[in-house]
């Protein structure tokens, strides 16, 4: 076996190592706050894909090196897009999850329950409450553990959840009240939130219209009588153009969602 191809089967072996999870990896990916978790998965994402990508080049020729590099970056945007798509529908989960919340834990206080037995319910039908359930229960800092839940996406109101519950600890204030305004807000704003996403969809679709067209443009080419794939798919000229286009169309859709999620 020459060098070349020997480095090269090295690069594969780490870069399969590094893509599998570790257990001790996986243990620390669970006590670490979730901001933190998520800063790592590119890095856990993007060294293997480099070091694969990396053995690949060094033991194939220029075309067969652009055909790699297109569909890489295809999966990584696949995978992109995906991520942003599975973030939105979360925060819009996690955002009903704080509204039932919101709820709960008032309907216990009006009704004269301790705010420990309300926590506790809360955190039974929203298992993401129950650090802050347990704070209460230790006698710890319960508007900071609600401070620290309110970083996941859409779990924004939890802030003035920890807001009020500061104000009525330190002044003896009725809890309930606010929490019931807090949720009518909360639901007026989801209903505020749907018709802009239903506004949106149009502009969603037409952008992955615009970005599967070519398909069938190609489509169209071999209809007639062309080679439109083996230009693409087999010579350096095409590959290098297929690479820019698929590149923009990922950018446009990308460009769209992230528009689309800074709406108000």
């Amino acid at each position: 076996m020459s060098p070349v191809a020997a480095l090269a089967v090295v690069l594969l072996v780490v870069g399969v190592l590094l893509a599998l999870p570790a257990s001790a990896t996986g243990r620390a990916r669970q006590v670490l706050p979730r901001p933190a978790a998520r800063r790592r998965k590119p890095v856990r994402v993007l060294l293997p894909t480099v070091v694969v990508v990396g053995a690949v080049v060094l033991v194939t020729d220029l075309a067969t090196t652009l055909l790699v590099l297109v569909v890489t970056g295809v999966a990584l945007g696949v995978r992109t897009l995906v991520t942003m798509t599975r973030q939105r529908r979360l925060a819009e989960q996690t955002t009903v999850r704080v509204i039932e919340a919101c709820t709960t834990i008032a309907g216990d206080l009006a009704a004269g329950r301790p705010a420990r037995d309300a926590l506790r319910q809360a955190a039974r039908e929203w298992p993401e409450l129950a650090p802050v359930a347990a704070a209460e229960e230790l006698g710890a800092d319960v508007p900071a553990a609600l401070r620290v839940t309110a970083r996941s996406p859409g779990a924004d109101g939890l802030r003035v959840v920890a807001a009020a519950w500061e104000v009525s600890s330190r002044s003896g204030a009725g809890l309930a009240d606010t929490l019931h305004e807090l949720a009518s807000t909360l639901r007026a704003d989801r209903s505020t939130a749907l018709v802009v996403a239903s506004e949106l969809s149009s502009a969603r679709a037409t952008a992955r219209l615009m970005a599967v067209l070519p398909v069938l443009v190609l489509g169209l080419g071999t209809g007639i009588g062309g080679d439109p794939w083996g230009f693409l798919l087999q010579t350096v000229p095409g590959l290098l153009c297929l690479g820019v286009g698929l590149g923009f169309a990922f950018l446009g859709v990308a460009w769209i969602e992230r528009l689309a999620r800074t709406v108000p």
